[in-house]
């Protein structure tokens, strides 16, 4: 079997982030392409405590009538006073406004899926002992 020509030119990145967001755009643009949506938007909320640091944030993207969210935090000092409810329902009134039919969200066992179950969202998908000794879940609702 021959070698590729290219295995000698794959080399680290030092711009992680960079190379990131160009391989994220360069997917857009073919699955766009692909089923002619190109309606792709992120959105990001947060909250802010009266000396300006964010206590809270939630963020992700729409696109081709579904919504998914990529991150979701709640600082320790005020999680059980309802940010996190609050800011769960800004980004499922986001999806509704965008037109979108479904959100989904990805959670360790150890991060949130009762959370998300309590607010109306049902397990896709579990993968056992990831990370070890853990679950990893993709729950989905329907808007």
């Amino acid at each position: 079997m021959s070698e590729s020509p290219f295995q000698s030119m794959v080399q680290a990145e030092p711009d992680v982030p960079g190379v990131i967001q160009f391989l994220e755009d360069r997917l857009y643009e073919h699955n766009s392409g692909s089923i002619q949506r190109r309606d792709g938007a992120l959105f990001a909320r947060t909250v802010r405590d009266d000396g300006g640091s964010v206590v809270g944030g939630i963020a992700g993207w729409t696109w081709a009538g579904a919504c998914e969210i990529t991150q979701f935090w709640v600082s320790e000092q005020v999680r059980g006073k309802g940010l996190g409810t609050q800011l769960l329902r800004e980004a499922e009134r986001e999806a509704a406004r965008r037109q979108c039919s479904i959100v989904l969200v990805k959670t360790y066992s150890f991060q949130a899926p009762a959370f998300y179950e309590r607010h109306g969202y049902a397990v896709a998908q579990v993968i056992e002992g990831f990370p070890p000794g853990h679950r990893y879940f993709t729950l989905t609702k329907t808007l």
